[in-house]
């Protein structure tokens, strides 16, 4: 396109009222100008614990490879394999010609792993939640969310037609109390995280389940950072509290403990047919890709086979928690190897982020909507494959950056 094209085109686009929200949009920019912005980081190396940003090594503590998969040389290989076999790519949907026999066989092995009747494979796990939640609340049945479930279950809500309650965080009185007030309602479904992302929380599942039941409701779990993590063999919330039977959907996905993209729902057979039939995400979306669904069989295998990375995951959340607590840092309610540092200043949020990036350190800074208004926090994860030595490398800084930002008071003399 020639400048003077370029131009007119910008001066169209600056006269159209519908894009007045983006000139006005200054946020982003105020952050760069004062040298605060921790967004969009380019990352020049695997997902290890320790990666390049900019060229300088950093320690990794915002990452969600709880296992340490991504850069195993078994995963690459099956995703390499996967390539030489069946192409780049499936040109077309599950649906219609998108289908390969090496999708049906990550169905059926997960099935088999989740103890479940039946799995569907999506190409993310947003379109998880966005196809199931929309296909099956209809006219007059209700969904109800945990008010800090992830994006992608608030947005299947919205995409569905029925109506939409929130009840509380982790609050099964408030939930009950919702479903007593609902009198006219067809169908239920309850959708809550397993573990909440940005605070590493578990939803009360028991209690969850035991209300849900009261009134003939459904329940969904979106496991995306719990299976790999939860449970004694890692299949997840449902199996942390022995409610596997309990529990009528359990939706995960391949981009965390998995090592790859994609994501899937598992459940009874007659249930997850109707999904592949009328969830408009699968229907009207290219398939996952062989190299991502060859990469998750191949994590699939190692998780199963390998427990003990799980055993080191959780050895390194107690240590790295445990650091931040004697530091005096608030880590709110986790109970997973996401445990966050809660800020509640969104400034300070930014400012203590980037010092720390400074340090070679690299985290997540969370701010409103991602979390409640008042609460920034810092995210932190930790990985299977976090060596001894990264940890208390990043707690010496995270110690030297709070001090600076306020977050950790001086010692006393």
């Amino acid at each position: 396109m020639s400048k003077v094209a370029s131009a007119a085109k910008a001066e169209a686009v600056r006269t159209s009222p519908v894009f007045d929200k983006c000139y006005r949009y200054q946020d982003a920019e105020r952050a760069r100008q004062a040298q605060l912005y921790s967004f969009f980081r380019v990352v020049e190396s695997p997902q290890d614990p320790e990666v390049v940003v900019g060229g300088r090594r950093m320690i990794m503590l915002g990452s969600n490879n709880y296992l340490g998969l991504t850069n195993d040389p078994r995963v690459k290989e099956a995703a390499i394999g996967a390539i030489r076999q069946y192409g780049s790519g499936c040109a077309g949907s599950r649906f219609l010609n998108g289908t390969l026999d090496l999708h049906t066989r990550l169905e059926e092995r997960l099935a088999e792993f989740m103890r479940q009747d039946a799995v569907v494979t999506f190409t993310t796990g947003y379109q998880v939640n966005l196809g199931t939640i929309a296909c099956l609340v209809s006219k007059g049945d209700t969904v109800y969310l945990d008010k800090l479930d992830h994006a992608c279950i608030l947005d299947g809500a919205r995409l569905a037609f029925g109506h939409v309650h929130k009840f509380k965080h982790n609050d099964s009185a408030d939930l009950r109390r919702q479903m007593m007030t609902d009198d006219e309602v067809s169908g239920r479904l309850v959708v809550v995280d397993g573990v909440f992302s940005m605070e590493g929380d578990i939803t009360p599942l028991p209690e969850i389940v035991a209300v849900a039941r009261e009134f003939a409701a459904g329940v969904m779990v979106d496991d995306a950072h719990g299976i790999g993590v939860l449970g004694d063999t890692g299949r997840g919330t449902a199996e942390h509290f022995g409610l596997e039977a309990d529990v009528d959907l359990i939706m995960g996905t391949f981009s965390k403990s998995m090592a790859s993209i994609g994501g899937f729902v598992a459940g009874d057979a007659t249930v997850i047919d109707y999904i592949k039939h009328r969830a408009r995400t699968l229907i009207f979306s290219a398939s996952p890709p062989p190299a991502s669904i060859g990469a998750a069989l191949a994590a699939l295998a190692i998780m199963e086979s390998e427990p003990e990375r799980r055993a080191r995951l959780w050895e390194n959340r107690r240590f790295f928690s445990d650091g931040l607590k004697l530091l005096g840092l608030d880590t709110g309610q986790s109970q997973t190897p996401v445990v966050p540092i809660i800020v509640g200043d969104d400034l300070v949020a930014l400012k203590m982020v980037q010092r720390l990036h400074a340090a070679g350190v690299f985290v997540n800074c969370v701010l409103p909507p991602a979390t409640p208004p008042g609460r920034a926090l810092i995210r932190t994860s930790l990985m299977a494959t976090h060596t001894r030595e990264h940890l208390s490398r990043a707690l010496d800084a995270i110690e030297l950056a709070g001090r600076e930002v306020g977050l950790v008071r001086a010692a006393s003399v």
